[in-house]
């Protein structure tokens, strides 16, 4: 289902069921005894499992992929990635940094948003949005994929920026015939690295789940024929 909503650069995989612990390697065990919860540790370890495969899939050997700053994953040299977890299902993305530049993905459950979460990581103007969306197309939850979105822009923005990035700070637009989605940064770039002001991505909607992804292309005179020389080519 993600493969189907990302470009053919970024290698990805997917699991509806949890994996044994034993799939970790040596460093990851350090962090996940740190995690008292049972669904934490199946949400750790499976999702680690994924992103293995997926790094497989582009010629990386078996590495930890242990959280960095903010819990951001932190891949091999020359990797961008994404990883996302959500009830019965843990997913991660990869591609090489020639290619992509950076990799966000999310998945949710498909279900309305609870209380009053909506008005606080929502636009007017999106709010009025949601609401045309949800009379022309009442089975989806529009407000869920909004958030879905822009925890995808997010994991994107971060390992760019390493700046914060709120709900607000970000506008989404929806395409429901072509299921994809628009999403403009209204925050200011501030400090440290720039990145894009606006991400297009994809989305997919499931009886019980949500997903969404975007992928930043590399800027052109980064990509070459030459694979980067830390990440091994494919077999």
């Amino acid at each position: 289902m993600l493969e189907l909503i990302l470009p053919a650069s970024v290698a990805c995989a997917e699991s509806f069921a949890d994996v044994p612990e034993s799939t970790l390697l040596p460093e990851e065990w350090e962090v996940l005894e740190k995690a008292r919860h049972e669904g934490r540790r199946r949400e750790f370890t499976t999702v680690r499992h994924c992103a293995r495969t997926a790094l497989a899939d582009i010629g990386v050997p078996p590495v930890p992929v242990l959280p960095g700053e903010r819990g951001a994953p932190v891949w091999p040299h020359g990797v961008v990635g994404s990883m996302t977890h959500s009830a019965g299902y843990r997913a991660a993305a990869v591609a090489r940094s020639v290619h992509v530049r950076a990799v966000g993905i999310d998945a949710e459950p498909h279900a309305a948003l609870p209380g009053r979460t909506l008005g606080a990581v929502t636009l007017p103007e999106e709010r009025e949005r949601l609401a045309a969306l949800a009379a022309d197309f009442p089975r989806v939850h529009w407000d869920r994929l909004l958030f879905c979105a822009k925890e995808a822009v997010y994991k994107a923005w971060f390992p760019m920026t390493r700046r914060r990035l709120g709900f607000r700070d970000a506008s989404v637009t929806f395409d429901p015939a072509r299921r994809t989605f628009r999403a403009q940064i209204t925050a200011a770039q501030g400090d440290g690295p720039p990145a894009p002001l606006l991400y297009e991505g994809r989305w997919a909607a499931a009886p019980d789940l949500l997903l969404a992804a975007v992928a930043v292309p590399a800027a052109p005179e980064a990509v070459t024929d030459r694979p980067d020389p830390a990440v091994p080519p494919r077999s």
